[in-house]
C-alpha cells in the first residue's frame, strides 16, 4: 500500500515527467523539426523519416522506433523501469504530433538550435530528475554496452546520434545541420545540468597545511561551512600535515583562500568544482527533488 507522502511524490513525478514531455514537444514540433533539423538520438532520427516521408508524423514515428528497443531491454532493464519509459515514450510522442498544429515559431537554424536546445534541455533534466527516461539512443545504448564489453554508455550513445546527425546532413543536403545538431546538444546539456544541480555552484576545497587546528577555527568564526580535518603525510619530505576538506559556494571563495593566506601562506590550496552538495549549510537531502 502507498501512503499519502508516497502517492503524491509518485503524483508529482508524473506530472514533472508531462511537463518535461511538453518542453521536449515544444523543442520537436516548433523549433527543429519545421527547419529540418535533425539533432541525433531517436527524436531525431523521427525528424528524418518525417523529412523524407511528409505524412508520416514524428511522434508516432518515434513511439514505433522505441517499441522494439523497449521490448528488447526488459531482460536487462526490468519491467518497471521499461512501463516508465513506455510511459514517457508514448505522452512524448502524442504531445510532439499536436503541437505540430501550432506554427514555427522561428525560421533561423541558429535561433531555431538555440530554442529547442534549452526546451529539449528543460526536459531531459526534468525526465532524469524524477527518474523517468525516454528510451531512445540512451537505451539502446544501455543495452549495445552489455554486449560490447569495450564500449561504454556515453560511447554508444555518442556513435548512435552521431550517426544519425551525419544522416540528417547528408540526407538533407545541409552541412550545417551538423553545426545546428551542435548547439542543441550544448545547449540543451548545460539546461538540463542547471534543472538537476541549479544554479548555485560550490566548490571543493582541500586545504593542505601544518597549522589547520588555527585556520580551521578562523573559518568556523566566518563562515557557516563545515570543515573535515584528517591526517596526511607528504611523501616527499615525510612530514605530517593536516589536510582540510570543506564546501564553500563560490562568493565565499576569495575569503577563505585570503584567511588560509594569512595564517599559513605556504599552504597548499586545491580548489575543484563541485557538481552537487547536499547537507548542512546546503540543500538538504530531504528537499532533493522539491
Amino acid at each position: 500500500m502507498l501512503t499519502k507522502e508516497k502517492f503524491w511524490n509518485e503524483a508529482k513525478g508524473y506530472l514533472f515527467m508531462v511537463l518535461g514531455c511538453i518542453a521536449y514537444g515544444i523543442s520537436t514540433s516548433l523549433f527543429l523539426a519545421p527547419n529540418s533539423i535533425v539533432a541525433g538520438g531517436v527524436t531525431g532520427l523521427s525528424v528524418l523519416i518525417s523529412l523524407l516521408n511528409e505524412n508520416i508524423p514524428v511522434g508516432m514515428v518515434s513511439i514505433a522506433i522505441n517499441l522494439p528497443i523497449l521490448i528488447f531491454g526488459i531482460k536487462f532493464q526490468g519491467w518497471k523501469f521499461i512501463i516508465r519509459c513506455l510511459l514517457t515514450v508514448a505522452t512524448l510522442g502524442i504531445i510532439t504530433d499536436l503541437l505540430a498544429f501550432f506554427p514555427c515559431l522561428t525560421t533561423d537554424g541558429v535561433l531555431s538550435s538555440l530554442y529547442g536546445g534549452i526546451c529539449q534541455g528543460i526536459g531531459i533534466g526534468l525526465f532524469v530528475r524524477y527518474q523517468f527516461s525516454s528510451g531512445g539512443t540512451e537505451l539502446l545504448g544501455r543495452l549495445i554496452s552489455r554486449f560490447i564489453k569495450s564500449l561504454n554508455i556515453p560511447v554508444c550513445v555518442g556513435i548512435l546520434d552521431g550517426i544519425i546527425v551525419v544522416l540528417g546532413a547528408i540526407v538533407t543536403k545541409n552541412p550545417a545541420n551538423m553545426l545546428h545538431a551542435l548547439i542543441v546538444v550544448f545547449v540543451s546539456t548545460k539546461v538540463s545540468e542547471i534543472i538537476l544541480v541549479g544554479l548555485e555552484k560550490s566548490k571543493l576545497c582541500i586545504i593542505i597545511t601544518d597549522k589547520g587546528a588555527e585556520i580551521s577555527e578562523t573559518l568556523l568564526k566566518n563562515s557557516p561551512r563545515g570543515i573535515t580535518m584528517l591526517d596526511g603525510q607528504g611523501m616527499y619530505t615525510q612530514k605530517e600535515h593536516n589536510v582540510l576538506l570543506t564546501c564553500v559556494k563560490n562568493p565565499q571563495l576569495p575569503q577563505l583562500k585570503q584567511i588560509v593566506k594569512t595564517i599559513d601562506p605556504h599552504a597548499f590550496i586545491i580548489v575543484n568544482e563541485s557538481v552537487e552538495v547536499r547537507g548542512q549549510g546546503f540543500k538538504s537531502l530531504e528537499q532533493e527533488n522539491e
